[in-house]
């Protein structure tokens, strides 16, 4: 019986951890792939405070798990499956099932994170692996001297587009409203870059090739228009999913799957908490996602107080 599963080791899940073992609550991580979330798809982080320059994303998760770590919390690579309980109980026991075991705890933090979205357009599914990918940091040593675009106009897309420049030969940037959304010093930055052209207003519609990127196609939303624009890669940065299939039955989710909380992170079940970027909010940010995950722990420790 533990105080406190924590299902995540993004972010968020490392922040409740540390949080959680300073409290001195019996705590258990769970994490379904590799600790770090899904920051570590890019190469560095420039705006998490206390590291002027920027810190490569993996250092920082690495970091934060050597914390933990020093507490003596553990985190255990396994895919929580469901969570049951019995939910007549003023403290309910939760169980955690996995595909191997079930667990047990007084409380859950549910800091699942999220994924990159797909465009879901013809040859996207086809192509991937193929020259389309999610991930510079991935694949962007394996388009040295290409043509490249990138679809999105975010931070993510901007940061990314700067970054597959110092492989790529040529990177074209496409995003469907007439001005980018990302921050202005980015844009700024991407502005000076001889290597970025922008192609604003307008919607990647296809994926060319047979079995590997030789293009796309793409339709200007003011216009109509369609022209297709050769490239050897693909990179796409249009937002994300939240990782909370496994949680649909027994919490309250918005239409887009993100996860319902109040201001005090509080999910629809009592004991159970949301955070980082599984829940609905204004800003998905790796600074925000850690506040959240030490204001969750700090509640649940006073919740089993």
């Amino acid at each position: 019986m533990y105080d406190l599963i924590i299902v995540g080791a993004g972010p968020a899940g490392l922040t409740a951890a540390l949080y959680a073992g300073r409290y001195r609550l019996n705590t258990l991580v769970l994490e379904k792939m590799s600790v770090g979330g899904q920051i570590i798809l890019s190469s560095t982080i420039e705006n998490f405070p206390g590291f002027p320059g920027g810190i490569s994303t993996v250092e920082l998760m690495e970091r934060m798990h050597q914390q933990i770590r020093e507490l003596n919390i553990s985190v255990e690579l396994d895919e929580v499956l469901k969570i049951t309980s019995d939910l007549k109980s003023k403290q309910p026991v939760y169980n955690i099932i996995t595909a191997g075991k079930s667990y047990q705890a007084k409380c859950v933090i549910i800091a699942t994170g999220a994924q990159p979205k797909r465009l879901d357009i013809e040859g996207e599914a086809k192509l991937i692996g193929r020259g389309v990918s999610y991930c510079a940091t991935c694949d962007g040593p394996l388009f040295k001297d290409k043509e490249i675009v990138v679809i999105g106009g975010g931070d993510r897309a901007i940061e990314e587009a700067i970054f597959l420049t110092g492989y790529a030969k040529k990177v074209t940037l496409i995003h469907r409203r007439n001005q980018l959304r990302a921050s202005a010093i980015l844009v700024e930055k991407a502005n000076r870059n001889p290597k970025i052209n922008f192609i604003l207003e307008s919607v990647a519609d296809e994926i060319i090739g047979k079995d590997k990127v030789e293009g796309v196609r793409i339709k200007n939303v003011a216009t109509n228009s369609e022209t297709n624009l050769p490239c050897q890669g693909i990179f796409i940065f249009v937002g994300i999913k939240p990782n909370t299939g496994s949680f649909k039955d027994i919490l309250k989710l918005d239409e887009l799957g993100f996860i319902i909380t109040d201001q005090d992170l509080n999910t629809s079940l009592v004991g159970v908490s949301a955070c980082g970027d599984c829940r609905k909010k204004s800003l998905y940010q790796v600074v925000t996602a850690c506040a959240e995950g030490a204001t969750a722990a700090a509640l649940t420790h006073k919740y089993l107080s």
